[in-house]
């Protein structure tokens, strides 16, 4: 409600109910007949600005009938969370209240409002602080490469990807790479990382985040197998793949995708 509808102006519905008073001509004067409603004002917080609305409040029901920028009327009981919050003002807006929009507040009228003090901020709590924390410490799925890099062809012999055996979640991957002997260990995850990249980007996949890589030396050939979990949303991790940024790493530095 403190959105849209942030306070009652109390000013109007004392000066409209002071008029149900009965005239001076003493008890021969017979007493007026209570108003079916009792018109008053609204702030509308805006984002331009705070504006005034016209608004009545029904003597019979207690609700709060509000007249929208729309031309329709929408209703909040008086007596209702909302309506109640109608009330409660900070002084710095009722300050703001009698300098921006030119309103004479007496006394009277401030009696009528609930004077709360301002919301605190909320403080994050110690565990959104080290999730934040460990949040900003990611980097991309490569290793950092020197500036420049590019990888030699003959070093790549082929990269296979398909999901783990055994896994029923269908999330877990493997990779199997064959690579050149003699290629660090750096150049040996970052072509099986490019080559899960280009097996995500046709499965539609977005993220993968490293669980484990084996490395085995045989037949002439150095040979890796890295696991990765799969997820459609940026999963928490040091080193998380982007299936699209990584695709355009592996293409500046040479390594291939297949």
């Amino acid at each position: 409600m403190r959105g849209r509808l942030s306070l009652l102006i109390g000013a109007a519905a004392l000066a409209a109910l002071g008029a149900c008073a009965p005239g001076g001509k003493g008890l021969a004067t017979p007493p007026r007949p209570k108003p079916e409603q009792v018109n008053v004002k609204v702030v509308n917080r805006a984002p331009a600005g705070p504006r005034l609305s016209r608004a009545s409040v029904s003597t019979k029901s207690g609700d709060i009938l509000i007249l929208e920028p729309d031309g329709s009327v929408s209703t909040v009981a008086l007596d209702s969370p909302s309506g109640r919050d109608a009330f409660e003002v900070t002084e710095q807006e009722l300050n703001a209240l009698s300098a921006n929009l030119g309103l004479k507040l007496s006394p009277a009228d401030v009696a009528n409002f609930d004077i709360v003090a301002p919301e605190k901020p909320r403080v994050p709590t110690e565990q959104e602080k080290a999730l934040e924390a460990f949040a900003a410490r990611t980097r991309p799925a490569l290793p950092d490469f020197p500036a420049g890099f590019k990888a030699k062809p003959e070093n790549f012999g082929g990269a296979l990807v398909r999901p783990l055996s055994g896994d029923k979640s269908g999330e877990l991957v493997e990779v199997s790479a064959r690579l050149k002997p003699g290629v660090d260990a750096d150049l040996a995850f970052a072509y099986a990382t490019c080559a899960l990249a280009g097996w995500a980007k046709a499965q539609g996949r977005h993220y993968g985040r490293h669980i484990r890589t084996l490395q085995n030396k045989g037949g002439g050939t150095l040979q890796v197998g890295s696991v990765f979990t799969l997820s459609d949303k940026k999963p928490m991790g040091l080193r998380v793949m982007e299936t699209n940024q990584t695709l355009q790493s592996c293409k500046d530095r040479g390594i291939p995708a297949a």
